[in-house]
């Protein structure tokens, strides 16, 4: 039911020597994965849940993981993330889609921590039929999460095999002199 994260990040090509942030990091299902995979990088796991956030912090200790750092911080607001602008190389997005408010302003924080060139990993659920809880009706569809993210500059990459129940893409943070559509205030 679940999306496999060591498969996703395989896809994703990570180094490591890379920047990560996971935001809205649960329980540290990608972050610590990926500190595993970026030994010589860091990954920031950006989580609302104080309760989330210590249980990362206990596993990370546990395994042994000196390069990963949680933050308590709110992926909505432009700073909520406490991350400086343009350090990071990869953003991960898991599963969170649903529950974000103001899509526009995660997006534009995404934008803002992402180096130029940096990749979002974009995995979320196919349908309201594959997830558990209350916000069934709340499903992004592959389509309109690839929407939401070109019309702020974004370029889709490629998509992945995110397993039976979810939809997965890689996007990029292009340059600051790349022309898109909707720069020019145009359709697509």
């Amino acid at each position: 039911m679940f999306s496999d994260p060591v498969k996703n990040l395989k896809q994703l090509g990570l180094r490591e020597d890379m920047i990560v942030a996971d935001l809205g990091a649960g329980t540290g299902f990608y972050s610590i994965i990926a500190a595993k995979m970026v030994p010589r990088g860091k990954v920031y796991c950006i989580e609302i849940q104080k309760d989330f956030l210590n249980a990362i912090k206990n596993k990370a200790v546990e395994l042994n993981l000196n390069n990963l750092e949680c933050f308590l911080g709110d992926i909505e607001k432009k700073g909520g993330t406490k991350i400086k602008d343009e350090i990071v190389d990869v953003a991960i997005v898991s599963n969170i889609l649903f529950q974000v408010e103001n899509k526009d302003s995660f997006v534009d924080e995404i934008k803002r921590i992402l180096k130029i060139g940096g990749s979002v990993l974009l995995i979320d659920w196919l349908d309201e039929s594959s997830i558990l809880g209350s916000k069934l009706e709340r499903v992004i569809p592959k389509d309109k999460a690839r929407e939401m993210f070109e019309s702020k500059g974004f370029v889709f990459e490629r998509e992945i095999d995110a397993g039976d129940h979810h939809y997965g893409m890689i996007l990029k943070k292009p340059a600051r002199n790349a022309f898109s559509i909707a720069d020019a205030g145009g359709e697509k």
